[in-house]
């Protein structure tokens, strides 16, 4: 029985070099200086990139001489991901793998998840924390897990419309009809875009939210004795951003 695909499963397929063309795609280099202090630039680390999309995080810590495993839910982003790795002769290790059944255990000292990477795509909240302990069973003791996620404070102060409105550029995906549920802190979106073949599309979206306070319950639960969280800039990293209800994203630190 074929099961209905998901509307992150549709959207990411076919979509590897315009995806690369998003603005939300563009801050890479910036993010990995930020990752490089949080590294303390220690490049024997094993790190673990969840959600790594077409491998932009993978490749530049690769390329900075890191040693890094992507996984991600989509052979068409991987596919992309490899083509990027070996246009740069890198041999970098990218597995078609599910964020909520991860085959990893006890093997990383750091695992990132940026620009969600799964997280809050999921259908059910459940499913959210599982891929929290799935990437928290793949670290090793005292590893730390950086992530991002887009803020419940955000929406509940501004408005996501004019939000999506102000970074739209030609070409790239546009989000419009977004309705944000008080009860589920749930964002629902019509995304419009254009796949790799010229195709446009039109899929109805739905993402979950956090506040920063579900988050740092929901790791203090999987044994996470340290987390931090700031506000997060495209691009711009920083500890001290200070997470504030204009912040969309914000950047999670956690250490066990």
């Amino acid at each position: 029985m074929n099961m209905k695909k998901q509307w992150y499963e549709l959207l990411f397929e076919n979509y590897g070099r315009k995806y690369d063309s998003e603005s939300f795609t563009q801050g890479t280099i910036g993010e990995c200086d930020f990752l490089e202090k949080e590294f303390k630039f220690d490049k024997s680390l094993k790190i673990l990139d969840v959600g790594c999309g077409t491998g932009r995080h993978a490749i530049e810590l690769t390329k900075r001489g890191y040693r890094v495993t992507g996984i991600d839910f989509s052979e068409t982003q991987l596919k992309r991901a490899r083509e990027k790795a070996e246009a740069d002769n890198l041999s970098i290790d990218f597995q078609h793998q599910d964020a909520r059944s991860l085959t990893f255990d006890n093997e990383f000292d750091v695992a990132i998840m940026i620009c969600g990477g799964g997280f809050s795509l999921m259908e059910t909240d459940e499913m959210d924390y599982q891929i929290l302990k799935s990437v928290t069973k793949s670290l090793k003791p005292n590893a730390k897990f950086i992530f991002t996620v887009t803020s419940a404070l955000f929406p509940l102060f501004n408005s996501v419309d004019e939000f999506y409105t102000s970074t739209a550029e030609e070409g790239n995906s546009t989000c419009n009809n977004n309705i944000f549920d008080l009860l589920t802190f749930r964002l629902n979106s019509i995304i419009d875009f254009e796949d790799d073949f010229g195709n446009k599309k039109t899929l109805e979206c739905n993402e979950r939210s956090y506040a920063p306070s579900e988050i740092t319950w929901l790791l203090k639960s999987l044994g996470y004795k340290t987390i931090d969280i700031f506000g997060a800039k495209l691009g711009a990293f920083s500890r001290e951003d200070k997470l504030t209800k204009e912040d969309f994203e914000m950047l999670v630190i956690a250490e066990t």
